[in-house]
């Protein structure tokens, strides 16, 4: 089953998602008697064991942050051949993918693992990379990835999106035409609705037109 929205599209994935193994041991904390379940940065999101037996499959492959940082020598070729993507996890620092290449824009592809479907860290990582760091190629959504997410992935600055295997990626692409007109300015567009339109108004009680502003007409 195809799962993946790219180009307002349901396509074909040509890419390949390299998991790590699982560890050794799983450690788990606990706070105020409950699980946690989310990581604080900083803390290695992989063991030298886990990035070592990571089976890197020869063609188009999507390849975790901390096998990239470890192993980037040996994938220089295949960089250079557009082959390899990076993904990272909510809790590691895009900063360290960034500092990791002369030119960030070298990777074709950089992916955002959603661990589960409150956690908003991953809006952050695309917005920072579209913007702070002139990303321009392709951000895809993998992980917990939910239709209602969608039109807010897209406002920042992801442009693909892996959805759950148990869910409909048909039934997920009409949410990116859920709202026809977003109020607040953001990555896709940065002119907030009020620079976007200009208001005619003749009279208080006068029936109100609007007029597109196209983006090189405001000062």
């Amino acid at each position: 089953m195809r799962n993946l929205i790219r180009n307002h599209a349901v396509v074909a994935d040509d890419w390949t998602f390299v998991p790590l193994p699982p560890p050794a041991e799983e450690t788990i904390r606990k706070q105020a008697g409950k699980v946690v379940i989310f990581k604080l940065t900083g803390e290695p999101a992989a063991t030298p064991e886990q990035i070592q037996a990571t089976e890197i499959p020869s063609g188009k492959v999507i390849i975790p942050l901390s096998v990239w940082l470890a192993r980037k020598e040996e994938l220089a070729a295949r960089v250079a051949a557009s082959e390899i993507g990076v993904w990272l996890e909510t809790h590691e620092l895009v900063e360290d993918l960034v500092g990791s290449l002369p030119d960030i824009n070298a990777l074709p592809v950089i992916a955002i693992h959603f661990p589960r479907f409150a956690d908003g860290r991953g809006f952050s990582i695309a917005t920072l990379l579209r913007t702070r760091f002139g990303y321009r190629n392709e951000i895809r959504a993998v992980g917990d990835v939910l239709r209602d997410q969608l039109f807010y992935m897209k406002r920042c600055g992801f442009d693909a999106f892996a959805i759950r295997e148990d869910r409909s990626a048909e039934e997920a692409l009409a949410s990116l035409r859920d709202f026809s007109e977003p109020y607040q300015g953001a990555v896709d567009n940065p002119l907030p609705v009020w620079r976007r339109y200009t208001r005619y108004c003749q009279h208080p009680f006068a029936e109100r037109k609007y007029q597109p502003v196209h983006e090189d007409e405001v000062d």
